[in-house]
């Protein structure tokens, strides 16, 4: 570590020496794991010691370390956002040149040495040797590097893959796999590697029924509670002399840090505040061993200004206690007040997890606020305040409601969660009543709070609905398909499926009671795939929704279907679902509609082919969006861009039917 980090107390951050020097982070896991074609597994963690920080990417499970080089693509979760060619693949001598460098002869087999090297698309293939069995035509063993220079490995400066194979039966299993790697990130140079060994091979294994339930890592509840002579019994590999030191050195002073007077002091420094994180991350504290946490929202988020309110507070924080069974509470109160409309607004939303192993909850709100129309949410307030005030755009349209909310959720069985709720609310209808902003520009000007009429005066007191009282029932099942999820003694961690997620929703208005206005049936079905693999190109995205009022006798504008829209130039961070160009308000609908989303990330593919492009690992992504109603039958959007992180910026253009309806530009922050 250099001594401009040292002096910013990097290294005692890191666990490392007044040098900077030492081990940041060392790990050990023992476990029983478990295959069943295709792709079924389970891994039961009996042993883990962890010691130090976790690095930016970590491979410390038999689940980590089964790769497959038979397999056409390898992928490096962390690394990369993009799968690397096999040398041997089915399209291995496209991508790749071989060279035989010997041959050796082990246990009466005769093993070839061959080196691999680039032939085509230098960044999604590797160099190295790979060693295979004369005769049989099976991998021994693989010796294989990529670098930050050609792959474009993030964090990394090179990465070696180091595997070998021994018999078992009929097949050849892997016995070992590693991954060395180096790096040096502002001055910090480190160096580190994961092994797996794998033994006590049973093949044929007949498992009893349900036993691949979809928990693919059990983690015992004394797994870190094992002994040194159990450690130094179970170890295939010895610890270096180092790594010996460095446990005695970290126990010893976990010991201390057990202590309740440490524990204090910690938490103290961990809870001063500091203002510039709280402008844009907010304040959080947290007590009781981390149990229990209170969190303040930012000032980004606190201090808004819109043409309803003016300048106003949205003064919010969040309580959250954890039980040592992992049951939880939490309670998130808001106060909201404007200063030009006068308007005070109070509200608590609360949850009680009593089940976490089945995500099950009950949830109560209620109070005052100033929502949005759009129900989906159009911009932030943060957002709408830079809007409102630069560029005298006032795009997000807001009413007054009062109301109170109950609500339960649990999942049914591993893959289906149900969730349902009964909400009544008064609604009333507000108008503008400040007009400031600090640029004025002679093309634009403030629209009303009514959403229907753009183009009548911005002082406009039109009626988009009269004060109402509504009882609304809303129930929903989501289905992940294949869900798997790991089961920690803090509880259980479920995983992205790699299929399609199926959303049903149900939404009733319910008249007459408790002089409730409304009524209204509404369906609507969602298909989601927030990433599916598409070999060397990176991966895709797209979301279906289809829904249709079956009864809309009476409902008013909050009750509509609406979709997420953007007008702006800059605006929140989008995802697949959202809409570039769509108007936030215009095509909300009671009628039948049918949106769809695509979008594609190259993850670099492209770019990765062009030098200078290369070192700035920017990701390349192009997109569709559609969408079909009663207003707005052939609506379709086409765009293209690039990404890195959470920031994103692309040039699209927007149709209705076969006329152009906008183009230009789209950025997007990481802040909301």
């Amino acid at each position: 570590m250099p001594k401009t980090l040292l002096d910013k107390g990097m290294a005692k951050l890191l666990g490392l020496d007044t040098s900077g020097k030492g081990i940041a982070y060392q790990s050990e896991s023992l476990s029983t794991y478990s295959f069943k074609q295709k792709d079924e597994v389970k891994e039961i963690f009996a042993a883990s010691k962890v010691s130090g920080s976790n690095p930016p990417f970590g491979y410390n499970k038999a689940s980590d370390l089964q790769v497959n080089f038979y397999k056409n693509l390898f992928y490096i979760n962390g690394l990369s956002t993009h799968g690397f060619v096999s040398p041997v693949s089915t399209y291995a001598f496209k991508y790749y040149k071989f060279k035989l460098l010997g041959t050796i002869s082990e246990d009466g087999k005769q093993i070839d040495k061959i080196q691999v090297q680039t032939r085509i698309g230098k960044a999604l293939s590797f160099t190295g040797s790979i060693y295979i069995i004369e005769g049989d035509w099976r991998i021994y063993g693989v010796d294989l590097y990529l670098t930050k220079a050609l792959n474009n490995l993030n964090f990394v400066d090179t990465l070696r893959v180091t595997q070998q194979y021994i018999p078992v039966g009929n097949t050849w299993e892997p016995l070992s796999f590693q991954y060395s790697y180096n790096g040096n990130v502002n001055g910090l140079r480190f160096s580190g590697y994961y092994l797996g060994i794998n033994n006590n091979y049973k093949i044929d294994t007949v498992f009893k029924e349900n036993y691949f339930n979809g928990e693919i890592l059990h983690v015992d509840t004394e797994a870190n509670k094992r002994s040194a002579a159990f450690w130094a019994d179970k170890r295939p590999v010895p610890l270096t002399s180092p790594e010996v030191k460095n446990y005695k050195t970290r126990d010893s002073i976990a010991k201390l840090q057990e202590s309740k007077t440490y524990q204090d002091s910690i938490q103290r420094d961990e809870n001063k505040f500091a203002l510039l994180p709280y402008l844009v991350d907010g304040y959080l504290a947290t007590y009781k061993n981390h149990k229990d946490s209170l969190f303040v929202f930012p000032l980004l988020q606190t201090v808004y200004y819109n043409t309803v309110e003016g300048w106003g507070i949205n003064l919010k924080g969040s309580f959250t206690k954890t039980f040592e069974d992992n049951r939880s509470f939490s309670v998130s109160p808001a106060l909201r007040y404007g200063t030009a409309d006068k308007m005070f607004s109070a509200n608590i939303h609360s949850s009680y997890t009593y089940d976490p192993d089945n995500v099950g909850k009950f949830f109560v709100d209620f109070g005052s606020d100033v929502p949005d129309l759009n129900t989906l949410g159009t911009r932030s307030l943060y957002f709408n305040t830079l809007s409102t005030l630069i560029s005298e755009q006032n795009f997000v349209k807001y009413y007054r409601s009062v109301f109170a909310n109950f609500g339960y959720q649990r999942e049914l069985t591993n893959g289906i969660l149900w969730t349902a709720n009964l909400s009544y609310a008064d609604r009333t209808q507000l108008y503008n009543t400040s007009f400031n902003h600090i640029f004025t520009y002679s093309h634009l000007r403030y629209t009303s709070n009514n959403p229907l009429a753009p183009d009548a005066p911005q002082d406009d007191h039109s009626i988009l609905f009269p004060e109402n009282q509504a009882l609304t029932f809303n129930t929903s099942l989501r289905f992940t398909f294949d869900q798997q999820y790991i089961t920690r003694p803090t509880g259980k961690v479920y995983l992205p499926s790699d299929y399609p997620v199926i959303t049903v929703n149900y939404r009733k208005g319910i008249n007459n009671v408790l002089g409730s206005d409304v009524n209204y049936d509404f369906v609507a079905i969602d298909i989601t795939d927030e990433r599916l693999a598409v070999g060397l190109l990176g991966h895709s995205a797209f979301k279906i929704k289809a829904g249709a009022f079956f009864n809309n006798r009476n409902l008013y504008f909050m009750d509509y279907n609406h979709f997420i829209g953007n007008e702006g130039t800059s605006s929140d961070p989008t995802y697949v679902g959202s809409f570039h160009f769509l108007p936030f308000y215009t095509f909300s609908t009671k009628d039948p509609f049918l949106e769809f989303h695509f979008q594609h990330n190259f993850g670099g593919a492209i770019f990765d082919n062009v030098p200078f492009l290369r070192r700035l690992k920017l990701e390349e992504i192009v997109g569709a969006n559609y969408l079909t109603e009663k207003n707005n039958p052939y609506y379709s959007e086409f765009y293209f861009g690039i990404k890195r992180l959470q920031f994103g910026a692309d040039y699209g253009v927007a149709y209705q039917g076969n006329k152009k309806y906008l183009q230009g530009f789209r950025i997007f922050y990481g802040l909301k």
